[in-house]
């Protein structure tokens, strides 16, 4: 790709089977230029690569090709607005997870709440939802105590990495602890994106850049629900809420987990995509 113009190279990206999308941010890394600047591609396709650009971006793109995640490869996701660091150590934040974060800031900004909420992340990973819960109860106006809890180490390392990133840092706590086992105190809302793919599925096979104890939780994918949904109710005030993102397909086994222990007005919300992507229930009062 040595001497290539911008259209080359995204020419030869697109023969290593890219998405033009990725190939565009791909190439805004190698030169150094922010991912928003896409146009400034359009404008410049004719202009020639330096060696060293054209060196990096094929590197990149042989990533890419292997299917690692574009996040680690430019090190960093959106997020509800927010820009993430993110590395091999964390799952990538995915659209999805911002129905949980949506979901949660509705009830934390209802009339009914107290003037200071104390919410409770399980499993936070890269910190994505604790740290939009946080964010939008700072834009909102409202008070928020979010802790923030995670089983790995170096997952906690890079959610307090992008909290001080964010200046958010004031605003939240980190526990290591498996689910709630280390957690104590009262909250008026719990969620949680756990782990909730079976471990026999077939679309494991794409995920194998990412770490495979934050994806996988037994042969039906429910073990961490199951434990989370047991664990809440000791951690909630009454009228609290525990909110849980699950796969595609286990809304209603979710639903019935919930009712099962207890919660009341269980009900489950839909993604952009229409799928019933989180399912949540209220400690009765």
């Amino acid at each position: 790709m040595n001497h290539a113009t911008c259209a080359q190279a995204l020419l030869a990206a697109k023969t290593l089977g890219l998405e033009r999308l990725d190939a565009q941010l791909l190439l805004l890394h190698a030169l150094g230029k922010p991912s928003d600047a896409r146009a400034w591609l359009l404008a410049h396709d004719t202009d020639l690569l330096s060696d060293e650009v054209a060196q990096r971006y094929l590197a990149l793109t042989l990533r890419r090709a292997a299917g690692e995640p574009l996040a680690y490869i430019v090190g960093y996701k959106a997020f509800f607005g927010l820009t993430l660091q993110v590395d091999a150590r964390v799952l990538v934040p995915r659209p999805d997870t911002e129905t949980l974060v949506q979901w949660s800031l509705d009830l934390l900004q209802a009339p009914d709440m107290p003037p200071v909420t104390r919410v409770l992340d399980l499993g936070t990973g890269s910190g994505a939802v604790a740290l939009a819960i946080a964010h939008g109860l700072r834009a909102a106006g409202r008070q928020g105590k979010v802790v923030a809890v995670d089983a790995s180490t170096d997952a906690l390392s890079v959610a307090r990495g992008n909290a001080r990133q964010l200046e958010l840092d004031q605003d939240l706590t980190f526990i290591q602890s498996s689910w709630l086992q280390e957690v104590s105190g009262y909250f008026q809302l719990i969620s949680s994106n756990p782990p909730y793919i079976a471990s026999g599925d077939p679309h494991l096979a794409a995920l194998v850049h990412e770490p495979l104890e934050a994806l996988t939780a037994g042969m039906d994918g429910l073990d961490d629900l199951r434990e989370i949904t047991r664990q809440a109710p000791a951690h909630l005030h009454p009228g609290g809420w525990l909110l849980l993102e699950h796969g595609y397909d286990q809304a209603d086994a979710v639903r019935q987990l919930l009712a099962e222990q207890g919660f009341i007005q269980v009900q489950s919300r839909r993604d952009l995509a229409g799928i019933e992507r989180c399912s949540g229930g209220q400690w009765p009062a």
